[in-house]
Formats: C-alpha cells, sequence, structure tokens
C-alpha cells in the first residue's frame, strides 16, 4: 500500500470529572487526512485548509509523529501527508489528537498494521506533547479506538475501553480561544483531601454508570470539584449554559477538554436538540460567535476510507 485516506473524529476529554483520564469520540467534526509512503526518509506536510498550521514537520502535530514511526523505522521510509482539518484549533474538541491520532494510524496502516494499539497511542501522544507541553492521551485513546476510553496510567500506558452507552452528544463552540498549554498553567498545585474524595467518587460513578447504562448514575456524576470552578471563567456564560441545558433535560456536561467548547450528554435526539437550542440563545444574547454540533459517540475512532 502507497496511499491511505483516513477520517479523525473530534473528541471530548475529562467528561468533566476525568482530568486527563477520560474521554470520549465523537461522529462529528472530523478531520480528513491522506497519506502516502515515501522511499526516502523525510515527512511532507500539505494543509488543505484555512487554519495555517505550521508545515515544518518540527512544528506540526501530524509531523512528529510521524518523525517519531520514522525513528522507529530507522529512517529508511518518510511520509507525505495532506491534512483538511474541519476541528479547529484551540476549539478543545480534540483539534490536535485528530490530527496525531490520524497520522500514528494512517502511518501503521500503511506498513502493514506492525504496530499495536498502544504503541499507535504512543506515537500519537508526541503530538499531544507539541501541542500542549504533556504527554495526555484522553483525546488521543477515543479518537483511536473510539467509544469511552479510561486511561488508567500513561506510565507504563494502560488504557481501558468502557462501554458506552447510546447517548447524544452536543457541543457548542464559542469562537473564542483557550490554548491546552495556557488552560493547565491556571490549574491549582494542591487541592483539598475532601475535594479528591468527592472527585474520586464521580469519576467512579461514572464509569459505573456508562457500564450499567444508568443514566441518573451518569447524570449525577457529571460533577467536577476541582478543574472546572477554575477554568470555567475562561469561558464567557458557561454557568448559565450549563444550568439551562439541565434544566432542558440534557443530564449534565461541562467544558470539553480546556475548553471554549461545552458539552452535554442527552438520552434521546429531542433533548439534545432542545440543549443545543438553549445552548445559541445564551451566546445569541451574549454576543459571541459560536458552532453547534449534534452527534453521538462515535465507537469506531479514526477510519480508514480508501486505500491504494
Amino acid at each position: 500500500m502507497k496511499n491511505v485516506k483516513v477520517k479523525c473524529p473530534g473528541t471530548v476529554a475529562n467528561l468533566v470529572c476525568g482530568f486527563d483520564i477520560l474521554g470520549l469520540a465523537l461522529h462529528e467534526p472530523s478531520d480528513i487526512m491522506q497519506l502516502r509512503l515515501l522511499n526516502e526518509p523525510r515527512v511532507i506536510i500539505t494543509n488543505k485548509d484555512n487554519f495555517n498550521l505550521p508545515t515544518e514537520p518540527e512544528r506540526n502535530v501530524a509531523g512528529v509523529v510521524l518523525l517519531s514511526v520514522m525513528e522507529r523505522m530507522d529512517n529508511k521510509i518518510g511520509f507525505e501527508a495532506e491534512i483538511e482539518k474541519h476541528i479547529k484549533p484551540g476549539s478543545g474538541i480534540g483539534s490536535s489528537a485528530a490530527s496525531a491520532a490520524g497520522a500514528a494510524v494512517a502511518a501503521n496502516h500503511l506498513l502493514g498494521n506492525i504496530f499495536s494499539n498502544d504503541e499507535v497511542v504512543q506515537f500519537a501522544m508526541n503530538g499531544e506533547k507539541l501541542a500542549s507541553g504533556v504527554k495526555h492521551a484522553d483525546n488521543i485513546a477515543p479518537c483511536i479506538l473510539g467509544g469511552v476510553t479510561l486511561i488508567r496510567s500513561i506510565h507504563p500506558l494502560d488504557i481501558v475501553a468502557i462501554p458506552s452507552p447510546d447517548l447524544y452528544v452536543t457541543v457548542v463552540h464559542p469562537q473564542i480561544e483557550v490554548r491546552t498549554a495556557d488552560a493547565r498553567q491556571i490549574l491549582r498545585k494542591q487541592v483539598l483531601l475532601k475535594d479528591a474524595i468527592k472527585q474520586w467518587g464521580n469519576i467512579a460513578g461514572l464509569v459505573a454508570g456508562f457500564i450499567k447504562n444508568d443514566h441518573d448514575l451518569i447524570g449525577r456524576s457529571l460533577e467536577d470539584v476541582i478543574i472546572e470552578p477554575v477554568r470555567s471563567i475562561l469561558i464567557p456564560g458557561f454557568d448559565e449554559v450549563k444550568r439551562k441545558c439541565k434544566e432542558a433535560g440534557a443530564l449534565g456536561g461541562g467544558i470539553s477538554g480546556s475548553g471554549p467548547s461545552i458539552f452535554m450528554l442527552s438520552k434521546n435526539e429531542a433533548t439534545a436538540k432542545a440543549t443545543e437550542q438553549v445552548m445559541k440563545e445564551v451566546y445569541e444574547r451574549i454576543g459571541i460567535e459560536y458552532y453547534t454540533y449534534v452527534t453521538t459517540i462515535n465507537k469506531k475512532g479514526v477510519e480508514v476510507m480508501d486505500v491504494e
């Protein structure tokens, strides 16, 4: 195989209480990436969108992933990548993860799937390190594997697939930028034991809720007492959106990744669309431009669309 085309889904990381350890994949939005195998050790990147991301491999999220794959292959091959991004950088719905995961999966496919899923995740985490300064897999893992994932450990890597109920996901992306690196800098370095205990209970409750398909338990567990109170100040209208969406019937939700996007989980499409309308009304009144998505949990992850 010389060419492969992949579809790389957006993701919601943290899932409110699971900072850096929980995430889920979305059906929409998604990026498209085409990768070609080269017989020389270099990486060529072409952007097919208007986001003006760097094309130098060392400064591009997909590029550093491909360089790491090349290094593992003793620099005997190279790659040419065409990237068409629909997930806006800085949106909080896994833009960098989509590029990194797409590059890792596509490269592995071209090489005959010689690397395990864990190795593919580890390649992709190099892209997240470039984007945020930290290797984390809460976007990468669901992007590659699909569904809901729990990152039990990074060192050593230990990813647990969580059975994902058939829930709807409503996302609003206010057109402001919150850089992941900046959103990490403002976090408290220490937390009170009572807050940690409450957070552990919510994480365990959320995972149990997914496994048992218990909507009420999922809703009760979508609470963050450590990260959200700090990061939410960066997102205009956050408290109002969250309160009114729950009043409209959403199970709950919160900041998607580091923001500024906000996500809400719902039991059915009608509630998800009512939630979307609430989001629109809030941001139209505030006067901030926005995009919304009403979608579901993507259980496939990065999808190979075409191979030559």
